[in-house]
Order: structure tokens, then C-alpha cells, then sequence
């Protein structure tokens, strides 16, 4: 029982987590009416929660294999509950910061449910069960609707202090139903590390996610003040659309992981990149509120898609680190959220407009595009070698002149010639003289009408021993339908045919004398 609570639980953990993280930037445009800050403190204010919310979730990862996600939830929790006090008492630009700083915390529970939840469920359902806890995204919508409102009426102090007692209650409901039982893995951080850092995988994973779930982090905590002071909307309509924003991006990051559980992960996340391109490309125009709202909900559906993706891939390459390993990823997402609300600011102060920020996004995710394309078509290539590597069937490739230019390690074991002897010779070199030259003409007939060719045909070993395969021949083409090279497959047949080995030593002695 207390296994199969573990997913709703640590969701709504994360939903709490998150609506304490954005505390800050929901009622920012109520803060600043009693607390005087510049345009650049506010943006600073906003992105400060980000850093400490980023950068622990790589500890936060590792000790939720350590420890377990019960405890880990409980800390975390306890933790939060001075900074969120020491907020609402707050009167200075440099109390916002510190309180800020160590709100944080309630952004790097993420690591917990990433890390932990896989373990209660088969790999081919990582994906959806990890979207699933991606849900709990949706605190910051909560907090993004909800805390205007009661601020509206209580004033954003008690607003605030509110949070303490919902912080008491989740307290509680860890410590009863956290699973004390969870799975320990106990590898040292440094080792972790060390088994990670050099794969090139992980840093494009990183990539990835510090655009799609920093784009989620940066525009929650940039639209709110944004929308009041570039659009004169309401306060209390800032933070609806912020929260529709919020809603369309967490909602449809189980859609990304359902989706990557039954197609190609790498392919969906072009689809996703893409569409970052031309939404951002929309929005450098500076558009009406009209055609913001559909650049800003398609930013919400790509990077929600696009977070859920990322996550079904992690397990499937580092399953053995996955408590280091997505804890550096969601780091970099996390990161990825604190520098668009600064630079978008920093652009406006010199230049008047955002357009130069939000056309920097389009050429990222345009660069994301063409690594997404080239890691799908990588690990095609991939796929094929390691099919060629292990086959026990004879391969050989040669181009369109009949030159050959490559084979497997099944050729060499059944012939007798390595690469060095066979690689840039004809395949003539393994002719028994048993075939007529009609036998040859039909086989290349048929390559050039149908594109392949099938049958028997004897063959003679390096040892000078003949032997009968069973050959196909297939011609590969390019766009234009020009065959560029031929790739045969062969096993051999001898024994199959009633043919000895004594035979085939007479047939030596015969070649020899």
C-alpha cells in the first residue's frame, strides 16, 4: 500500500515545493508597492530563488538514493520554513535576496521524485510515471493564481505566511506515509561523478533541458511583473495568464513522456525544438497581446512535451547513476530559468525592446534541432555497426565499382581474410572458379532490374577450401535512386547440403596437387 501512494504522494511534495519556490515572483508587483525597488533589483529578486532551486539539486539527487525520498522531503520541508518567515517580515531589497536565495529549496526537490519514483516501476513506463510527477509543476501555477488573490485581500505578508502552515502539513504526511523501505543505493558522490561527467550524452541532455524546463522556469517568473508592466494588465489578470501559461506547459509534460515511452524519443524532441524556433521567432516581434499569448502557449506545450521527453531518456542511459545524473540535468534546467529574466532586462535597459533576447532562444533551440538530428541519425549508425559487429552472418559492403570497403568479424571467421587483406580488393579474390560466366551476367542482371540478388554460390576460403553460402545481394541507393554500394550477407551452407568436411578436404588435396 504505502508503494503504491508513493507517486501521488511525492507529486503533490513537488506541487508544494514548487509553490513555495515562486513565492517571490507572484507577488512581486504587491512587494514592490511597499518595499521600493529598481526594474533591475525586481528581475534579480525574481531570479535569485532560481540559483540555490538549481545547484542543489545535484546533492539533492544523490542523497535521495542515499537516504531515501521520505527523508529527504522531511529536510527539505523543515528547511524551508525560516526563509519562508523571514520573507514575510521582509523590508529591504537585500531581504528579498536572502530569503530568496534559500526559498530555493523548494525548487531542487525535484531530484527527489526523478530519483526515487523509477524504482517502483518497469522502464517501459519511466517515462509517463516521471511525467506524471512533472505535474507537480503545476505549485507554481497554483502560487501564480492563487497568491495575487489572497494577497488582494490579506496583504502579501500573511500571503506568505501561509505557506508555512501548508510546508506543516506535508511535514506530517511524509513522515506518516513516505515509504520508510525505499530502495538505498549507496555509490559515492565522487565515484557517481566520475562515471557521468565524461559522457557526451549527459551534457546534451543538459542542454536540452536548460531550454525546455528553463524556458518553463523563466517565463513563470518573468510574466507576472512583465505582463503588468508591458501590458498594463491587472495584477490579478497577470497572474491568471501566468497560471494558464503554467497549467498548458505541466499538463502536457505527461503527454512528452507518454509519448516517449511509444516513439523515438530524439524524433519527438525535434518536433520540440522546432517549435521553440518559430514561437520564439513570433515573439522577438514584440506582438500584440493577442499573438504573445499564442507565442507564449506554444513556448508552454514545447518545453511541457519537451521536459517530459528528456526524462524518459535519462533512465534509458543511466540507469545505474540516475540519482547524479538527473540531478545534474535538472540542475542545468533549473539554471536555465535564472538568466533569461536578467538578460531580458539587462536588453530592454540598452535597447528599449526584448526582441534580440527572445531571437537568442529561437538560435538556441535552432541549434538543439540540429543535435537532436544528429544524435537520431548517430544512433541509427550506431544500431547498424553494432548489427554488423555481432551478426553471425558474413557481411560485406562494396561501392558501386565492385571495390570492397568494408566487412564484419562473421567474414573474417568464415573466409579466413581480415580487413587488411580484403579492403580495397574485388570479391573475385574469394572465387571457387565453379560458377559459368552466365551465372555471374544473371546475378547482375538481377541486381540492376530488382536491386538485389539471392542464391547459392560456391566460394573458396583463404585455405584454399571450397565452401557452398547462401548469398544475398542488396543495391543501396541514394535520393536520386543511384546505387552507390552493394552489401552482401552470407552464411555458410556446406553441411546443410549433405556436403563432409571430408569432401571438402579432397577438394583441397584436388586444388593442391
Amino acid at each position: 500500500m504505502i508503494k503504491k501512494i508513493q507517486l501521488p504522494l511525492q507529486t503533490m511534495n513537488l506541487t508544494v515545493g514548487f509553490m513555495v519556490w515562486v513565492i517571490l515572483s507572484s507577488l512581486l508587483s504587491f512587494i514592490i508597492e511597499d518595499i521600493q525597488i529598481t526594474p533591475q533589483q525586481a528581475a534579480w529578486v525574481t531570479a535569485i530563488p532560481v540559483i540555490l532551486g538549481s545547484i542543489l539539486r545535484i546533492p539533492i539527487g544523490y542523497y535521495t538514493n542515499l537516504i531515501g525520498a521520505r527523508t529527504v522531503f522531511i529536510i527539505s520541508f523543515i528547511l524551508l520554513l525560516p526563509p519562508v518567515y523571514y520573507i514575510s517580515i521582509a523590508n529591504s531589497f537585500l531581504d528579498l535576496v536572502i530569503g530568496g536565495l534559500f526559498i530555493g529549496i523548494g525548487g531542487a526537490v525535484f531530484s527527489v521524485g526523478v530519483t526515487s519514483l523509477p524504482k517502483y516501476y518497469s522502464k517501459d513506463r519511466h517515462g509517463f510515471v516521471n511525467g506524471i510527477y512533472g505535474v507537480g509543476n503545476l505549485g507554481t501555477a497554483l502560487t501564480a493564481f492563487a497568491a495575487p488573490v489572497i494577497a488582494a485581500r490579506f496583504g502579501w505578508s500573511a500571503t506568505v505566511q501561509f505557506y508555512m502552515v501548508l510546508l506543516g502539513i506535508f511535514i506530517l504526511a511524509n513522515i506518516f506515509l513516505g515509504d520508510k523501505n525505499e530502495v538505498k543505493v549507496k555509490t559515492p558522490l565522487i565515484q557517481q561523478i566520475k562515471s557521468v561527467y565524461k559522457n557526451e550524452k549527459l551534457w546534451i541532455f543538459c542542454l536540452f533541458y536548460f531550454i525546455t524546463f528553463g524556458s518553463f522556469v523563466a517565463f513563470t517568473v518573468y510574466l507576472p511583473n512583465f505582463l503588468v508592466t508591458n501590458f498594463n494588465l491587472d495584477k490579478v489578470d497577470a497572474g491568471i495568464r501566468t497560471a494558464g501559461f503554467i497549467a498548458v506547459a505541466t499538463f502536457t509534460r505527461p503527454l512528452g513522456g507518454w509519448l516517449g515511452d511509444r516513439f523515438n524519443p530524439l524524433v519527438l524532441l525535434m518536433y520540440v525544438f522546432g517549435g521553440f524556433t518559430v514561437a520564439a521567432i513570433l515573439l522577438s516581434f514584440a506582438p500584440s497581446i493577442t499573438l504573445y499569448t499564442v507565442g507564449c502557449l506554444s513556448i508552454a506545450v514545447c518545453a511541457g512535451v519537451g521536459n517530459g521527453v528528456v526524462f524518459k531518456l535519462m533512465p534509458l542511459y543511466f540507469n545505474k547513476q540516475a540519482g547524479i545524473a538527473n540531478g545534474i540535468v535538472a540542475a542545468m534546467g533549473g539554471l536555465g530559468g535564472f538568466f533569461p529574466p536578467l538578460i531580458l532586462t539587462t536588453l530592454y535597459d540598452l535597447t528599449g525592446h526584448y526582441a534580440i533576447g527572445f531571437m537568442a532562444l529561437s538560435q538556441v533551440a535552432l541549434a538543439s534541432l540540429i543535435i537532436a538530428m544528429w544524435m537520431y541519425y548517430q544512433e541509427k549508425l550506431t544500431l547498424s555497426h553494432q548489427v554488423m559487429e555481432t551478426t553471425p552472418l558474413g557481411m560485406m559492403v562494396t561501392d558501386k565499382n565492385g571495390k570492397i570497403v568494408t566487412i564484419n568479424p562473421a567474414f573474417t571467421k568464415l573466409t579466413g581474410y581480415d580487413a587488411e587483406e580484403t579492403i580495397g580488393n574485388s570479391p573475385k579474390m574469394l572465387s571457387s572458379g565453379k560458377q559459368s560466366k552466365e551465372f555471374y551476367q544473371d546475378m547482375w542482371n538481377n541486381l540492376k532490374n530488382n536491386g538485389y540478388w539471392q542464391g547459392e554460390i560456391w566460394n573458396k576460403r583463404k585455405d584454399g577450401r571450397h565452401y557452398l553460402e547462401w548469398l544475398t545481394i542488396n543495391a543501396i541507393k541514394d535520393d536520386a535512386e543511384e546505387v552507390i554500394q552493394y552489401a552482401g550477407v552470407f552464411s555458410d551452407i556446406t553441411e546443410s547440403n549433405g556436403i563432409t568436411k571430408s569432401h571438402q578436404a579432397n577438394t583441397k588435396k584436388r586444388i593442391v596437387n
